[in-house]
């Protein structure tokens, strides 16, 4: 583990980017950016057009370490080049942002009122080839859609088992049971979740550290207890789980010590057509707005 990485992590006042959109989400991302399907034939050049879009945004003046902790990639994102360096470090390197790895493989249908993750195979060949790269720590997400007591378990058991192999392989896991801003009762899928972390998290060894990337609860620092005074926790993230980003700044500046791990509200507003300085502009307008909800 990189120790000056880890510090930066731990305690520097910043958000994390969250650049890993893959195979499923990548064409929406693309048209959201006004990059028609029409514009690309297959995946090479899908994946080739949204490194494009990634490399303007990590390139830009504003994705600036005053602002930006971290970066989540895709794997493809990770296996290519910025300026002829492999992309995490690139981030690293010539950015101070430190590089994370989505690693999950897409989520299951739902059952028992959740999503679990998919199979990921060869998970620790990927955490290798991960390590080689430079990369400091991962993200795997699943769904909780329903306030299910058995649904929620199973996701946190799941999430864990996966969080412990890929600490064992040197990396830090952010742990994302998301819970579906949109399900009835989410107040009480969140208590039921927040429960079952606590309770993994009682018998796990001191010397595993995870993060946790979370939706922005109902209830107002509701995750406090899992920011202050756990061991095993190095950082509790939200994604902004469909709010638009004013929506989700908001919330989230009323949760002390959560930061934002934004992804489509961090790329609201930008497009390919737009020129370099008002790319610019409504990128560093976005990066701003949610550092500030990050540090209140």
């Amino acid at each position: 583990m990189n120790e000056k990485q880890f510090q930066r992590i731990s305690h520097d006042k910043a958000f994390i980017a969250a650049l890993d959109q893959s195979g499923g989400s990548t064409p929406r991302a693309l048209a959201a950016y006004g990059i028609k399907e029409n514009e690309y034939n297959g995946d090479d050049e899908m994946f080739a057009k949204v490194h494009e879009m990634r490399t303007r945004i990590i390139k830009s003046p504003a994705f600036s370490s005053k602002y930006i902790l971290a970066a989540i990639l895709f794997e493809n994102t990770m296996d290519r080049e910025i300026d002829g360096e492999l992309t995490a470090d690139y981030l690293w390197n010539k950015k101070g942002i430190v590089p994370f790895l989505k690693v999950d493989k897409g989520l299951a249908a739902v059952n028992d009122g959740v999503q679990l993750m998919k199979p990921i195979p060869n998970l620790d060949g990927l955490l290798k080839r991960a390590s080689k790269r430079n990369i400091f720590g991962t993200k795997m997400r699943s769904v909780i859609k329903q306030t299910s007591p058995t649904g929620i378990k199973a996701i946190v058991k799941q999430q864990f088992e996966l969080g412990r192999q890929i600490a064992a392989a040197g990396l830090v896991p952010i742990l994302e049971p998301e819970v579906d801003i949109h399900s009835e009762n989410r107040a009480e899928s969140e208590k039921i979740l927040k429960a079952e972390i606590l309770k993994e998290l009682a018998v796990l060894p001191a010397d595993v550290k995870f993060m946790f990337k979370v939706s922005i609860p109902v209830v107002d620092n509701f995750y406090s207890d899992l920011i202050n005074g756990q061991p095993n926790v190095v950082r509790v993230v939200a994604l902004s789980g469909g709010f638009s980003r004013k929506e989700a700044n908001d919330k989230l500046a009323r949760n002390k010590g959560l930061i934002a791990s934004f992804s489509r509200a961090l790329a609201e507003g930008l497009s390919a057509q737009q020129s370099d300085a008002d790319f610019d502009a409504v990128l560093a307008a976005s990066i701003k707005d949610i550092y500030k909800a990050s540090i209140t």
